[in-house]
């Protein structure tokens, strides 16, 4: 049974986190050749994942993004410092926004990637934003971690 309140499907245009600082455009995303989750291509750009849900219909829709670039900070820099209540908006190309409220934030190591608790089925307009966490290794320029943060739809605005 669904709960909460479901948008119609509508194709993201832009993310704004305002704890955080955040403001992007959104990029699509599809499958890599290794089979996982394409990246976004710019540090400042974060990326829907244009396979699944949009954001605010039923399902999780996934927006990842950046930590890094080049040593630098890049769009989802911040995004570990989220907390329990904060929101998440995502303007939408039917002019309307979704409103997410944050639900939790978890850390995985990315060898124990929780790929059915962000891509799975779920009863509700969900969100999911991914960035990489945990030590990083210059070696072989990747992070151990990913940090992710998980959202319920709460409003929409026009």
């Amino acid at each position: 049974m669904t709960t909460g309140q479901v948008l119609a499907a509508a194709p993201p245009a832009a993310v704004s986190i305002p704890r955080i600082g955040v403001r992007s455009r959104l990029q699509g995303l599809g499958i890599g050749v290794d089979g996982t989750m394409e990246v976004p291509s710019e540090p400042g750009v974060a990326g829907w994942y244009a396979l699944g849900p949009t954001p605010g219909a039923l399902g999780p829709a996934v927006i990842a993004g950046h930590v890094t670039w080049n040593q630098a900070p890049a769009v989802f820099f911040r995004l570990g410092a989220l907390r329990r209540g904060d929101l998440v908006r995502v303007a939408r190309r039917n002019d309307t926004r979704a409103v997410f409220a944050v639900d939790r934030i978890a850390t995985f190591d990315k060898t124990e990637f929780p790929t059915k608790a962000v891509f799975g089925e779920i009863n509700h307009a969900g969100l999911r934003l991914i960035t990489c966490g945990g030590a990083y290794d210059a070696r072989t320029h990747r992070y151990a971690d990913n940090v992710i943060v998980f959202a319920s739809l709460v409003d929409q605005r026009p």
